[in-house]
């Protein structure tokens, strides 16, 4: 598995939504990586501190724009 891939499949390995084989490849890559695995603490957070937000901690029109700028987003 390369940088690309790991980064295209983040969101299913988070899920739980992988396979075994493509499970293990993940974390095989995340060992020899350290980009990777900065990537995925990045990432750790982000999804930590915003589920941390309420529907009322954010500004109607900031959440708004923020649905329209990860709408097509993958």
């Amino acid at each position: 598995m390369d940088c690309y891939e790991l980064v295209e499949l983040i969101t299913a390995y988070f899920d739980g939504a992988l396979d075994v084989v493509t499970h293990q490849r993940f974390e095989q890559h995340l060992i020899g990586c350290d980009g990777c695995m900065t990537y995925l603490q990045q990432f750790r957070t982000t999804v930590r501190t915003l589920s941390a937000l309420c529907d009322d901690d954010v500004a109607p029109q900031l959440r708004d724009r923020l649905l329209d700028a990860f709408r097509d987003w993958r």
